[in-house]
């Protein structure tokens, strides 16, 4: 039984792949910085900010794979999820684009810190394969998905299953807060380094928030929905490595 398990999750991560390699779009001026746009100075500072967040993970990982190797399937599809679903970009205003980012699901399943991590490769391989953000500008796009989007889709799904114990709830709410967040804390990088002649970092972060909002909303909600989807799958199918990692609750 356990041995059909990690066949069909090895299948549904190499569908993950194939869905990215038949449905990505073409390269597009994307929600990541580009690589060479910001200063050098706010780019090191970002670095200097994320680098602490993913030594924290690999030491995270590590006692993942070490005491309970059953889940590295499982923190695989994590990382493949976040990698299909922030490479399927979709073009929003003044050519910019917007996109999920699929971290939700990881920061329920393993915590934010593991997310540093996958978040971080799944970045870089963008970088590297797709064009989708840049080396330089690397510190600054993980922070703000690798870092911030999983720590409040951590804390969101704590916070509701304390209060309520609405678990579908609290997993949707958990990834469409990530994306939202995600998408501020860009905008806020961006203000900081680009400030507005009037109006200065506010005016500046209102301006690039605006941006993204026309078709990250409804993204967000479309993302709460999906992660919903695929726990249902997990409840069906890998409900023995949820259970190992204490998340086999009661309610809806």
């Amino acid at each position: 039984m356990k041995r059909k398990k990690r066949i069909i999750n090895l299948v549904l991560i190499a569908g993950l792949s194939l869905g990215l390699i038949i449905f990505a779009p073409p390269p597009a001026f994307a929600m990541h910085i580009m690589e060479g746009f910001l200063p050098a100075g706010w780019a090191i500072f970002w670095w200097v900010v994320f680098l602490p967040f993913f030594s924290l993970g690999l030491r995270s990982i590590t006692q993942i794979s070490q005491q309970n190797p059953e889940l590295k399937v499982l923190l695989a599809l994590s990382g493949a999820f976040a990698f299909v679903l922030s490479a399927l970009k979709i073009p929003s205003v003044t050519g910019s684009s917007s996109h999920p980012t699929g971290t939700g699901l990881g920061s329920v399943l393993f915590g934010p810190l593991t997310m540093s991590v996958l978040g971080s490769l799944v970045l870089l391989f963008q970088a590297l394969l797709l064009a989708h953000g840049g080396l330089t500008t690397l510190g600054a796009n993980a922070f703000s998905m690798a870092v911030v989007g999983p720590f409040i889709a951590y804390g969101t799904y704590r916070l509701i299953m304390q209060v309520s114990g609405a678990q579908k709830f609290a997993i949707f709410i958990a990834a469409a807060l990530a994306n939202l967040l995600t998408y501020m804390v860009t905008s806020l990088q961006l203000a900081l380094a680009f400030p507005a002649a009037t109006g200065g970092i506010m005016a500046s972060f209102l301006k690039f928030a605006g941006i993204f909002a026309v078709t990250q909303i409804p993204l967000a909600i479309s993302e709460g929905l999906l992660t919903v989807l695929v726990w249902n799958w997990l409840m069906s199918y890998s409900r023995e490595e949820l259970a190992v990692l204490n998340l086999v609750k009661g309610g809806s």
